[in-house]
């Protein structure tokens, strides 16, 4: 594998352009088109319009928690518990949430060292009674700390201790403390899924007037589920994309969606957000990877960074869909969940969609690696137009639709 330097994806983003709060409606955000070298603007108010009809719209419902916790010591020191992954003895992150009375969890601490041994506590109130909420300290390892959360109000699920004291996890690069308003400007309209510690934003411009319209010209939806990580925002440190570490995501993979793929292969496919389209291009990759060894399960599925690279560059999307299917109905399940660590750089070729609905990224991010193979070299030329055009950049921002290019 050639180097890809990551230096040829800076560019110069203004403060002033990154967009602090939404628009309203979010359907007002303006949308960027690009299709065969050309650009055109509009509103996401006029999607349906860029469209053609039957095609398919694929969104991620994946919900963001309210994962930074703050807790005080009695000394007066704060302490934030920011929630990242479940613990392993949870078969998956809708397990973990479940929980009622305590759980683990793997988190990452701010002000650790205010807080050497022995529980932290937060008070709060349910039904009218004050209750605790207590954190401590089981291991440590590279990937955080592993915290023991337990809590009197036992009746509680952890979704519900976390929607009841939490705080949603704004990007760092927002600059504020999350507010009320966040709690729904900063999930979309569709999310379902418990366990992003970031919103799949792409989705955020997305209003049911704007689903009503794609409705009236026969356009259907489908969901996945992947549960951004932290790591989205993972800044990239070395000179190439290769030496960077790739953060790996949960995804849920549903017997419907792949029924929903394989009914009409034809089909124009438009993927909502980077997330959505990583979960669709890594679903094809496990399907490539199960054609290549019959011995394979779901259990044993999950996709390593480099490792498309390596595999069988010649089946088709239907037929990895199909081998996934297949799989699924000899293990007897409607759904798996497993990681995947795909990183989607220049050279890369994309599979599953024809079109991708995103925001505008930050310099130097692996999620620009992912539009270069989307759009080739015009990702320079989408970024100045849109910096000159007045388009507000990152979660809160505006977006675009960009038709993958045809080389």
């Amino acid at each position: 594998m050639s180097g890809t330097k990551i230096e040829d994806f800076a560019y110069t983003l203004p403060d002033e352009r990154i967009a602090r709060y939404p628009v309203t409606p979010r359907h007002d955000s303006k949308l960027l088109i690009y299709h065969d070298g050309e650009l055109t603007n509009d509103r996401y108010f006029n999607l349906a319009n860029h469209l053609p009809p039957d095609s398919l719209l694929l969104v991620n419902n994946s919900k963001v928690i309210e994962a930074r916790l703050h807790f005080k010591k009695t000394t007066g020191g704060q302490v934030e518990v920011f929630c990242l992954e479940h613990s392993e003895i949870y078969p998956d992150v809708s397990s973990a949430m479940q929980q009622k009375g305590s759980v683990e969890w793997w988190c990452q601490i701010g002000g650790v060292k205010k807080w050497k041994t022995g529980p932290i506590e937060l008070s709060f109130e349910s039904n009218g009674e004050q209750h605790q909420l207590s954190a401590e300290q089981l291991e440590r390892s590279d990937a955080g700390f592993k915290i023991h959360f337990s809590w009197t109000a036992s009746e509680l699920t952890f979704a519900e201790i976390l929607h009841i004291v939490g705080k949603i996890p704004l990007p760092p690069y927002l600059n504020r403390e999350a507010e009320e308003s966040d709690k729904t400007s900063y999930q979309t309209v569709y999310a379902k899924e418990d366990g992003s510690v970031a919103a799949p934003t792409a989705g955020l411009h997305l209003t049911e007037t704007v689903f009503e319209r794609l409705r009236a010209k026969a356009i259907d939806t489908a969901t996945l589920t992947l549960h951004v990580g932290a790591g989205t925002f993972k800044p990239v440190k070395t000179e190439t994309a290769e030496e960077h570490d790739m953060h790996s995501e949960f995804i849920e993979v549903r017997q419907e969606l792949l029924e929903v793929l394989l009914q009409k292969p034809e089909q124009t496919r438009i993927a909502v957000g980077t997330t959505s389209l990583r979960t669709l291009e890594s679903i094809y990759w496990m399907g490539v990877k199960l054609l290549e060894d019959t011995q394979l399960t779901l259990k044993n599925i999950e996709l390593q960074q480099f490792e498309a690279y390596t595999l069988s560059q010649d089946v088709t999307f239907t037929d990895a869909v199909r081998a996934v299917w297949e799989q699924l109905k000899r293990e007897q399940s409607e759904q798996f969940l497993t990681k995947t660590s795909l990183m989607i750089k220049p050279g890369y070729r994309i599979r599953s969609v024809d079109a991708i609905l995103t925001n505008f990224h930050q310099p130097k991010s692996t999620l620009l690696l992912l539009i270069h193979a989307f759009v080739g070299e015009d990702w320079k030329k989408i970024y100045n137009y849109a910096l000159a055009n007045d388009y507000r950049f990152l979660s809160y921002g505006d977006g675009s639709l960009l038709w993958l290019r045809q080389n």
